[in-house]
């Protein structure tokens, strides 16, 4: 008998997302459900909602979650019932072209069926009452109490790490920690430059940190992230409405500029500046973006002196290896998550969320299921 759940479904490009009853098939064999305990608001989802990434609707939204092991397939590995997980949105099949050149990123099927809202194999895991497909947001739909996942996607975690922290290394997290960690060269004593203070920014500013930064320079328009920046980090921080941010890297450097810069803004302004910032043959690691039909201008003397420019859309994340180990270091002390979270609400509020979201007021609101 299928399994009936309630979920936050968006029908129309900017509509409300509509709080209503889907329903999950029986499990494939490698399939995993999982009950959904915490999701987070990612600006990828707003995206969706604002038309800027298009999907096909309906689709229940939702890709940074952690939730507990109901039932698993009858082959799936790796995962059993009660398990506490976080979500990976990046399965892959591991023989593709890319695959085999250790870019899951780019995985020929990640790719493909990614724009489709179905699942890894192609086919629907949700629907509504009356039959019609409901898709599903980066091969997850977290934004309901139940969501049908490939094995793959399902990393174990310590059951001592509280689910509304855990969902956030499923994004967020991973995408600015392993931007510093596992992306960028950054080594012992550098100096690192991060532009964009929301969560995947202050995730960077950790990781640089825990790659053994000398000197971290958190560079926002607001104080309240800027001084959040602080905590998490940052030797230094400037407010790009008042400072010039690749000015401060040059003080700061004896004329060079930083030797790594990470972009989290997603702003024309905030690309450009990266490449003032950093110093002739240092690096630059892009992570937030545009809409991608917009152009975006650069002087090209800043782009000369042997500097690399890297986009990084997950942090060059492995799950089984970078979520644990994150995990590990929230709980050791290392990472502070409890300060991304602005807001804890129900799936009800979610269209609030939504609309903080939009208004700038948060770093992450997280929607806990009961």
């Amino acid at each position: 008998m299928p399994l009936e759940c309630r979920a936050a479904v968006l029908h129309a490009i900017g509509s409300p997302l509509s709080i209503e009853t889907v329903r999950l098939p029986d499990l494939r064999p490698t399939d995993v459900l999982v009950r959904v305990r915490a999701a987070g608001l990612c600006h990828t989802d707003l995206e969706v909602i604002d038309g800027a990434l298009p999907y096909p609707l309906p689709i229940v939204l939702g890709h940074e979650a952690a939730g507990v092991v109901a039932a698993v397939g009858s082959a799936a590995v790796g995962v059993r019932p009660g398990d506490h997980v976080v979500l990976s949105w990046n399965p892959h099949c591991g023989h593709c072209f890319y695959c085999d050149r250790d870019l899951p990123i780019l995985c020929a099927d990640y790719l493909r069926l990614g724009p489709q809202a179905v699942a890894f194999d192609g086919a629907s895991r949700f629907s509504l009452p009356d039959g019609r497909q409901v898709g599903q947001l980066m091969f997850l739909g977290a934004f309901a109490e139940y969501c049908i996942v490939s094995d793959q996607q399902a990393i174990v975690m310590p059951a001592e790490l509280p689910f509304d922290r855990a969902c956030l290394i499923g994004c967020g997290v991973m995408t600015g920690a392993g931007a510093a960690l596992n992306v960028a060269r950054i080594a012992y004593g550098d100096t690192v430059m991060v532009i964009g203070c929301g969560a995947v920014g202050l995730s960077a500013v950790q990781g640089a940190r825990l790659a053994g930064a000398g000197a971290i320079i958190a560079v926002d328009l607001d104080d309240a992230k800027l001084a959040l920046a602080r905590r998490m980090g940052a030797t230094s921080v400037v407010n790009a409405r008042h400072q010039d941010a690749a000015a401060v890297a040059r003080e700061a450097t004896q004329g060079r500029g930083a030797d790594v810069v990470l972009e989290s803004a997603g702003s024309a302004l905030a690309f450009r500046l990266t490449a003032e910032a950093v110093r002739p043959g240092g690096e630059i690691i892009w992570l937030g973006k545009v809409d991608a039909s917009t152009d975006v201008a650069f002087r090209w003397g800043a782009l000369m002196q042997e500097k690399r420019i890297r986009r990084s859309s997950y942090g060059g994340a492995r799950p089984r290896r970078d979520f644990p180990r994150l995990a590990r270091a929230y709980l050791d002390g290392d990472l502070l998550l409890d300060e991304l979270i602005s807001r804890r609400i129900g799936l009800d509020a979610i269209n609030e969320g939504f609309a903080a979201l939009r208004r700038g007021e948060t770093i992450r609101s997280v929607v806990q299921f009961d």
